[in-house]
């Protein structure tokens, strides 16, 4: 059981996605990922870094999820966490590319955990 990456997420105006993901590839030194659509907003990731865009009132229920812990085993971490106290915002569904959940710590911060797909 381990956290494999750790991404910070930033959110974007849809307008405002391109020049980004330029911006990022060159600081990084690597092309983005695939781009896809989730639940109003256009996601992809160059390094460490989730670009999330759309609308304000898209993104406004994942503005308090900065941070994503990409972990091997999404059902080891859950029973683990809720031992420590944390809380589950949401339980752990498929998403396009595998499983999530949202957690509140136990310090309060709020963390998207995600299984990628094999």
């Amino acid at each position: 059981m381990e956290i494999v990456n750790v991404l910070t997420r930033i959110f974007l105006a849809p307008e405002e996605l391109n020049e980004a993901i330029t911006f990022y590839e060159d600081i990084f030194g690597e092309k983005c990922g695939p781009r896809f659509e989730y639940d109003g907003i256009e996601l992809t990731r160059v390094g460490k870094v989730l670009l999330s865009a759309g609308s304000e009132e898209a993104i406004k229920p994942y503005r308090e999820l900065m941070t994503i812990f990409v972990v091997d085993s999404l059902n080891d971490f859950k029973d683990k966490l809720v031992k420590y106290g944390a809380v589950l915002l949401k339980e752990p569904e498929t998403v396009p590319t595998g499983t999530n959940m949202i957690v509140r710590h136990p310090d309060g911060s709020v963390v998207e955990y995600v299984e990628l797909k094999s």
